[in-house]
């Protein structure tokens, strides 16, 4: 175990690195014709019913303005197997070029928003802007998650964790403990 004696300085410009909350995503949106995806690492889980997920949406993002006109988006969950994607999606502006037909992805016809789902990934999310009192001052966007839809298989997916600088760490081992749970929710 390590003692405080073990630790080091540590910059505070890069916590994110150890505090990242969940898996990356790839935000789909549409407003009026045009449809553009990016990559988001920060997001929360901030109720169960109803299922409202914040996100920290930055406004030089091109999908932000998108999502405030519409109201709406999909929260679609990729794998490892989309490593190279996610990546070019992150590093690249919609304003610029269509990410569906430069990263050779699906667009999906969604059943309760007009975002298309990404059809490569393990999840999709469609979600409605449930609350949007944070958006001017801190690009926080509060979702209601309205249908959700996720592959049966594998049922735990490897995930990527963005780190910071470029480095993903991968999620999907599992550690069951639910005998210790006596809460149920």
């Amino acid at each position: 175990m390590n003692t405080d004696t073990d630790k080091r300085d540590f910059p505070v410009s890069n916590v994110r690195r150890y505090l990242e909350p969940g898996p990356v995503v790839l935000v789909s949106s549409k407003w009026q014709n045009e449809t553009d995806i990016m990559t988001l690492g920060w997001h929360t889980v901030m109720e169960f019913v109803p299922s409202l997920v914040g996100c920290m949406i930055s406004s030089a993002n091109h999908t932000h303005e998108m999502i405030r006109q519409s109201r709406e988006c999909v929260i679609n969950l990729p794998t490892t197997a989309l490593t190279d994607t996610v990546a070019g999606v992150g590093n690249s502006s919609g304003l610029e070029i269509d990410k569906f037909a430069e990263f050779n992805l699906t667009k999906q016809r969604a059943s309760r928003v007009e975002a298309p789902l990404i059809g490569e990934c393990h999840a999709h999310f469609e979600c409605r802007l449930h609350d949007d009192v944070l958006v001017d001052t801190y690009n926080f966007f509060i979702f209601e998650v309205v249908k959700a839809h996720v592959a049966a298989q594998p049922e735990h997916p490897e995930t990527l964790h963005y780190r910071g600088d470029g480095e993903f760490m991968v999620a999907g081992g599992t550690i069951d403990r639910r005998s210790l749970f006596t809460r149920v929710l």
